[in-house]
């Protein structure tokens, strides 16, 4: 059934399963956070292990995330998209009786396989379901509401599940919403693809691999190793290599794996950053917390996530806000809240040291999710916007990939300058002080997210956007669909 024939209630029941898909996913990563320290004491690791259990899924969840869209695309979003929640859920069950460190890596990056074609598609079947821009605009709200909700129920499931069951038990949750998620999609959820779609890219995938790969492994086993030692300088070398083969051998591709015309979309390029800006952030935050909460206050799992309640409270209640404004009156707005919250709640950890005093501890969580609440909207809205619907799961590809890169750097960049901070000494001695530039570098990213925000929302950027949404439809091979404009593109550009 073509999507312009679907009835409102059928496309809100394709809107619920779609973000079903995304609260498992998200809903994975928060309820993990607050296991780490339980986790770690099992199977006696420090904090790289710690690192890898989440950078594992983040990792490859980052480097398969285009290959899925395109995929989808090509044979189809439903069939990709049904095939992810299997082997999600089966991943999920095989997490909770991992026996060592290696497997639970092992199985977080099979989870990572079946996430990779769940977000992406998931975004495409949106895209292509909700064509009114305004409707989709507010879709698009509701769905960064739901990790809003992940964050919200994330720390409190998994306090209490880790508290009362076991840390294992945390896997669990997926089992019955990744059925109810298969089942629904089987029955409601109509099949689409694009007319022209593009070709594999095995070179470019495996650069991106590389590239990733290689890049996280440095970063991570840096404060370890040596930042000059020769494995480090090897990993690293790799990864620059892989970054420079890709800038050489996409843009001869006729059906390249990145497009990089997109990027001549001034819009689309700050989107991709302050994606990559954004999740550094909340990485980097998730992971001092938990291991500030657990290890220096010596709270429990639970009481922990009831610390975590202000930032993923303010977060749920802003992401469907930041939707409706990004649908009435554009990105810009909700961007610039966002960039001066989590600026604002990153100085104060870094300057007045916000963890040690409960009221200023609140209100550094509250403002944060303030701020992540904001950012989520518009940079999917943006991201699929003047691009052809025909290529909407590539293009929403490329937003979940800067959130999945930009999570991945955060926690191995902020885990690898505390780790260097606290060297053999207790957390409770030095966390304080060994967080502070970590705290700083959060600091950092909000400010990328104010002044990209400022700078790629304006009537140059629209421009720039205008132009690549033309080469865009004219393509290689003649003219393609109307681009999947948001709500604020068409009216303004219609202006005299």
């Amino acid at each position: 059934m073509p999507p312009q024939e679907l009835t409102h209630r059928r496309r809100m029941l394709v809107l619920a399963i779609c973000c079903m898909s995304l609260l498992i996913v998200s809903l994975d990563n928060t309820v993990l956070n607050v296991a780490l320290p339980t986790m770690a004491r099992e199977f006696d690791t420090n904090i790289s292990g710690m690192q890898w259990t989440i950078d594992a899924y983040t990792l490859v969840l980052a480097a398969l995330l285009m290959l899925a869209g395109s995929t989808a695309d090509r044979v189809g979003r439903r069939k990709i998209f049904k095939v992810g929640l299997v082997i999600f859920t089966v991943a999920s069950v095989a997490c909770s009786l991992a026996p060592n460190l290696e497997s639970l890596v092992a199985f977080r990056m099979a989870q990572a396989v079946g996430g990779s074609m769940l977000n992406p598609v998931a975004m495409s079947i949106i895209t292509n379901t909700f064509t009114d821009p305004r409707e989709r605009a507010r879709a698009i709200g509701v769905w960064g509401g739901v990790v809003g909700i992940s964050m919200a129920a994330g720390p409190i499931v998994g306090g209490l599940l880790v508290d009362s069951v076991g840390w294992r038990s945390i896997f669990w949750i997926n089992l019955p919403v990744g059925l109810a998620a298969l089942l629904l999609t089987i029955r409601y959820v109509p099949e689409s693809r694009a007319p022209k779609p593009r070709r594999p890219d095995p070179v470019g995938q495996l650069l991106v691999i590389v590239l990733l790969g290689a890049l996280t492994y440095a970063i991570i086993e840096a404060p370890t190793a040596g930042w000059t030692s020769p494995l480090i300088i090897a990993f690293a070398a790799a990864a620059l290599l892989a970054l420079v083969g890709l800038l050489a051998y996409e843009p001869r591709r006729t059906d390249p794996l990145i497009d990089l015309r997109f990027f001549r979309s001034a819009p689309f390029s700050g989107a991709t950053v302050i994606a990559v800006s954004a999740f550094a952030a909340l990485g980097g935050f998730l992971f001092l917390s938990t291991l500030y909460l657990q290890n220096v206050r010596g709270l429990n799992a639970l009481h922990a996530g009831v610390w975590m309640l202000p930032m993923a409270t303010m977060t749920l209640v802003c992401a469907p806000l930041s939707g409706r404004l990004v649908g009435s009156r554009g990105p810009r707005v909700p961007l610039l809240i966002a960039g001066v919250a989590m600026t604002v709640s990153g100085v104060l950890f870094a300057a007045f040291d916000a963890e040690t005093t409960n009221g200023t501890l609140f209100i550094g969580y509250a403002l944060f999710g303030l701020g992540f609440g904001f950012v989520n909207a518009p940079i999917t809205n943006t991201a699929v916007s003047g691009m052809p619907r025909s290529q909407a799961g590539v293009a929403a590809a490329v937003a979940s990939t800067s959130r999945q890169i930009g999570q991945t750097l955060g926690v191995a960049v902020i885990g690898a300058v505390l780790a260097s901070g606290v060297g053999s000494s207790s957390y409770a001695a030095v966390f304080t002080e060994a967080s502070r530039p970590a705290w700083w570098i959060i600091a950092g990213c909000g400010l990328a997210v104010l002044l990209l925000g400022a700078l790629t929302s304006g009537r140059w950027a629209r421009e720039t956007a205008r132009r690549t949404a033309e080469c865009l439809e004219t393509g290689p091979h003649g003219p393609q669909e109307p681009p999947a404009d948001t709500a604020r593109s068409d009216r303004r550009s219609a202006k005299p």
